[in-house]
Parts: C-alpha cells; structure tokens; sequence
C-alpha cells in the first residue's frame, strides 16, 4: 500500500471513535428491544464467516467480507423489520451492526482487493507490524 493511500490518524481514530459509538447504541437498542442475549453470543462473530470464502481468492474473499461488513445489508434487514413486524428482523439486524461497529472500533475496516491486511481504516495484520519495523 503507498503512502497516498494509508488515511491520516486523525482520520483512522475518528473513524475508530464513531465505530465504537454506534456499537454502544447499537448494544443499547437491542437491550432496550429486550433482546435475547444468547442469540447476540451466538450471532455476534457470524458476518465473520466471510472468510470461509478465502479459497475462493483474495479479491473475491474481499468483495464478500465488506459486502458482509457493510451497513447495508443490516439496515435493510431492520428496516423490512420494522415495517413488517417480524419480530426477528430488528434484533439480528443490530446485532449485525454491533459486529462491524466494534470491528470498526478496534481498526478492522473494509478489505481491499488486493490484499485483504489493507483496509480503509489503514494496514492490519502482519502487514501492518511490516510496515511500522520499516519506517523505524
């Protein structure tokens, strides 16, 4: 990754600062909905089982952990929810945003193509313990 693209620190903590801001009001909602706290343990780490498509190759392993990483997907899950009364719907849908909010929170963001320890949010991984010995 070049130096152009690696996002400021200001940008990368902020970033990390909202992430974990939704993640508590998204906690919180599904507390104030009563949610059932066994389905958030057992569906916290799903939007993770992305990686089971790591055989399939870096860029498509990238394109299905951000699709599953995005907000979109939750929100139109709480929002059908919501509009149709299956009561299901909206507390998955936060435990879903939960997931990639604290991802967010501790520097996990959206892969890129090229190498999945690039993300929006900068290097992760041992790319990004690479890069931090090289700049020593």
């Amino acid at each position: 990754m070049d130096q152009l693209a690696v996002p400021p620190l200001f940008v990368t903590r902020l970033l990390r600062v909202d992430g974990l801001a939704v993640f508590v009001a998204s906690v919180a909602a599904f507390a104030l909905l009563g949610g059932n706290w066994w389905l958030f343990a057992l569906l916290i780490l799903a939007p993770d089982l992305a990686f089971l498509s790591i055989p399939l190759g870096t860029a498509t392993m990238a394109r299905v952990y951000d699709i599953a990483h995005s907000y979109v997907l939750p929100i139109i899950l709480g929002t059908i929810g919501l509009w149709t009364g299956i009561g299901w719907m909206l507390p998955v849908a936060l435990i879903w945003a939960a997931h990639i909010d604290a991802d967010r929170a501790l520097g996990y963001g959206l892969k890129y193509p090229e190498a999945i320890e690039t993300t929006h949010l900068g290097l992760i991984g041992k790319t990004r313990k690479a890069a931090r010995a090289n700049a020593r």
